[in-house]
């Protein structure tokens, strides 16, 4: 019984430390990628070159 007491405190700071880092990467700025590599194919690339 004990170890499943260990394993639950164990899974909640687990868990803790996982909102931690999703509070301090929101907090940073790491999700604010507008144009990502997924998204570029939608956007025209013959613009740049017809600049040149």
């Amino acid at each position: 019984m004990s170890v499943i007491i260990i394993l639950m405190l164990c899974s909640i700071i687990l868990a803790g430390g996982f909102l931690l880092a999703f509070i301090w990467a929101s907090k940073t700025g790491q999700f604010e990628d507008d144009i990502s590599p997924a998204h570029r194919i939608l956007f025209d690339q013959n613009k740049k070159l017809k600049n040149k």
